[in-house]
């Protein structure tokens, strides 16, 4: 095996490569504004200059002269659309600010007007030359804006139930023998996703379809349909293919009605690809946060008092917030917790889903801190963690179905050599430069949502699957084809998917890392449904029930168990009993405490995710421990990070090939969280300044010379039935505190701001 294909260990699939790697590097992969439109018009968006006011006028006189221009939108022509819900696991917009709908503006880069004409550069063209009057106020741009408004999340936002607490915090930190009290802060990041926010869309008759790059084609559809006053099953939405998601196509923008709208009035399919620096604002991004950590400990170590407070921001519109204490809370055992989260408004976009979206940030913190309680105690940070490891989470005393936390670290320090650190900051050095060693732990809950499967199977072994779930990347074509391939036993190049396309059995979001649970077990069910039928069919008299369990997995066995089939099925013997040429099951899967209302609300685009700390008796959360190197100039106070070393522990790992590729690219974000990644902000305007990829720094190859990524295996029986927890979101958290530590271990400085940059380093 090479690296890039790991060796499976126990409760690992196959490394096979990538279902869709063909066709990805051959071209034939269609994305969104590859799909083919008959005489399709192109659309071009104009985006306000201002981040608050209003629009006095337009001149469109110049803009309209341009050959080809057939139509210019703006709130004064727009076709008319039902107002949104605000996204939010169960509701379907990332933003309830809906543009062209009146002169008022929210926030920069809102959409003001649409070009339509026969070309895009025409489009372009003639967007160029629209001018507008504005009458400006005065914006709010960040937390230390004159204008700005705080209030307590809870309260706010009805997806943020609580502000975890337990015990007497304030005695038990007035009482604690070692303390530490730290403030963090967390920059403005945007996705940049390689493919652009394009949106396409036909009527056909009135029928619309549309071709989107999306997480969630159920939620788009109904979403869409809901805005436009028509029922859903007049809507389909098709995108085979995304390229890069991050979350920030989870939810329903308000381009995409916009579209079909103007669509519908010109008869016309309609193609919209807008800009990169367009991306920046008529999508979602990462709120900047800021966070109060006190932590309180015995001499020993152990943690007597932890307090958590963080503040998000968000627009005036919308109180969105990613809530991380309910997993910075839970995360080490502790009798006396308090925290608070509070969401900051300013004259911004709405905030929305980000890769870990609450981990990243409010894990930055606490494992920044901890590092800081480490030097406190003059102890080692692994051994801390491992004096405050749990296997109950502190706030209601659950147990977590498995936890391998000091697992990952032990493996993990043992790669990366962190037995021959120097404790002491600035004692280890290689020339002009400073090297330091810092770690951190990382952590992501397991979640699942209810799914559907189609799965037909013929005589000769051929194998069709059809889900409307998302290949965003992450390899969900291909772990999809593994579990139909093991349950069905047959070849896996027998086995076709189809996915993308919201005419398929409906699938969850993929976001919150539940995709792979949450549409392998629809799979599985589905697939053990065809083998009862078969093996009813040669062996009538045998006990369905007992036979299935025993050799399918029938309901929750875990799948290490039940893809061990003891008795292989006889297809042509079984197709010949059943008389027929193709068996074809249809499943709807839910996973155990989910709502009554579950496939309903599947259907109707509501994803319904449980699992994480809302189960009602026990935590499932993924673990990992990450470990990295960093070398600081001492003179020039250049930043590098040559070595990453994560080791991770996620209950079954579908294909270990597509899972270190993730697990990979999220210590390479989680690197580039912690140095590069900060959208810049004018505070007098509340603009993005550097909107566009030559001046948002993201890595490249020779930013991250050597990544070890380290799978270790584990069983969980408790969760789902394939027993994989999720890793897509896992390995980004806690590198960002990891480098900020090894920062310190070279320098002596902390730093509690990021990014870090070499301005910030003063030694």
């Amino acid at each position: 095996m090479t690296a890039a294909a790991p060796e499976p260990k126990a409760n690992m699939g196959q490394p096979v490569p990538r279902y869709d790697a063909v066709a990805k590097v051959t071209g034939r992969a269609t994305y969104g504004a590859d799909m083919p439109l008959d005489n399709p018009a192109y659309a071009f968006l104009v985006t306000s200059a201002i981040a608050k006011g209003r629009i006095n006028s337009f001149d469109l006189d110049d803009a309209k002269r341009v050959r080809g221009v057939i139509d210019i939108v703006t709130h004064e022509n727009a076709p008319k659309l039902k107002e949104s819900k605000l996204f939010s696991n169960g509701g379907y917009a990332g933003t309830t600010i809906q543009p062209l709908k009146s002169a008022e503006i929210a926030h920069d880069g809102q959409i003001i007007a649409v070009v339509i004409a026969e070309s895009y550069e025409a489009a372009r063209e003639a967007a160029n030359r629209v001018k507008v009057s504005y009458s400006a106020a005065t914006p709010s741009a960040s937390f230390d804006s004159p204008g700005t408004t705080k209030a307590a999340a809870k309260g706010q936002n009805a997806q943020f139930k609580e502000d975890p607490k337990v015990g007497d915090f304030a005695k038990a930190f007035d009482e604690a023998e070692v303390k530490v009290e730290a403030s963090y802060e967390t920059p403005t990041q945007h996705h940049n996703p390689m493919e652009l926010f394009s949106t396409s869309c036909a009527w056909m008759g009135d029928t619309l379809v549309i071709y989107e790059p999306s997480q969630y084609v159920y939620g788009l559809k109904n979403g869409v349909a809901e805005q436009l006053g028509i029922d859903a099953d007049k809507v389909r939405v098709v995108n085979p293919y995304v390229g890069g998601g991050f979350g920030s196509r989870g939810s329903m923008t308000p381009r995409t009605a916009i579209i079909a709208g103007i669509a519908k009035r010109l008869n016309r399919p309609i193609k919209l690809v807008p800009t990169r620096d367009q991306g920046f604002t008529i999508a979602t991004y990462r709120a900047e946060t800021r966070h109060e950590i006190k932590l309180g400990a015995s001499r020993d170590g152990k943690l007597v008092a932890l307090r958590h407070e963080g503040a998000e921001m968000s627009s005036r519109a919308d109180p969105y917030c990613v809530g991380g204490t309910k997993t910075t809370t839970r995360l080490y055992a502790c009798s006396n917790v308090d925290s608070l989260v509070s969401i900051v408004r300013a004259d911004r976009n709405t905030p929305g889903f980000m890769r870990s979206p609450p981990e990243v940030p409010y894990l930055f913190a606490l494992e920044s801190a901890m590092d800081e309680l480490a030097v406190k105690l003059n102890m080692d940070p692994v051994e801390l963690r491992r004096v405050n490891d749990t296997t109950n989470e502190p706030i209601g005393g659950k147990p977590y179905t498995s936890r391998s936390l000091m697992a990952c670290f032990d493996e993990a320090a043992k790669a990366f050599g962190w037995a021959q650190r120097s404790v002491a900051p600035r004692s280890m050095s290689d020339g002009d430069w400073l090297i330091g060693y810092g770690c951190a732990a990382t952590c992501y809950p397991t979640q699942m949502a209810p799914s559907a499967a189609r799965v037909r199977l013929q005589r000769d072994g051929r194998t069709r699957v059809e889900i409307a779930g998302h290949e965003i990347g992450t390899g969900a074509y291909t772990v999809i084809a593994q579990t139909a391939s093991e349950r069905l036993g047959v070849p896996l190049e027998k086995v076709s998917v189809f996915m993308g396309d919201s005419d398929l059995p409906p699938a969850p979001v993929a976001g919150g890392s539940n995709s792979t649970a949450s549409t392998c077990s629809a799979v599985m069910m589905v697939c053990d449904q065809i083998r009862q039928r078969l093996f009813k069919a040669v062996m009538p008299n045998e006990s369905l029930t007992d036979k299935a369990k025993e050799t399918v997995g029938i309901g929750q066995t875990p799948a290490n168990q039940a893809a061990r089939s003891d008795r292989p099925l006889d297809l042509e013997k079984a197709f010949d009993a059943l008389g027929v040429g193709v068996v074809e099951e249809y499943g709807e899967w839910k996973p155990e405490g989910a709502p009554l209302d579950s496939f309903k609300a599947m259907h109707s685009g509501h994803a319904r995710l449980v699992g994480g700390s809302a189960m009602k008796d026990k935590i499932a959360y993924a673990f990992g421990a990450e470990f990295v190197e960093v070398r600081v100039n001492r003179f020039t106070h250049e930043i590098r990070c040559p070595r990453l070393v994560g080791a991770f522990a996620a209950g079954r790992i579908m294909n270990p090939r597509t899972a270190r590729s993730q697990l990979m690219g999220g210590l390479i974000w989680g690197m580039s969280s912690a140095l590069l990644e900060a959208t810049e902000i004018d505070q007098r305007t509340a603009r993005y300044v550097n909107d566009n990829l030559a001046d948002y720094l993201v890595p490249v190859n020779a930013d991250v010379p050597d990544v070890e990524v380290i799978l270790l295996s584990e069983q969980d029986d408790h969760i789902n039935p394939v027993g994989a927890k999720g890793l897509g979101e896992l390995a980004n958290v806690g590198t960002n505190a990891a480098i900020c530590n090894a920062v310190f271990h070279a320098t002596g400085q902390r730093i509690r701001r990021l990014p870090v940059r070499l301005e910030n380093i003063e030694v």
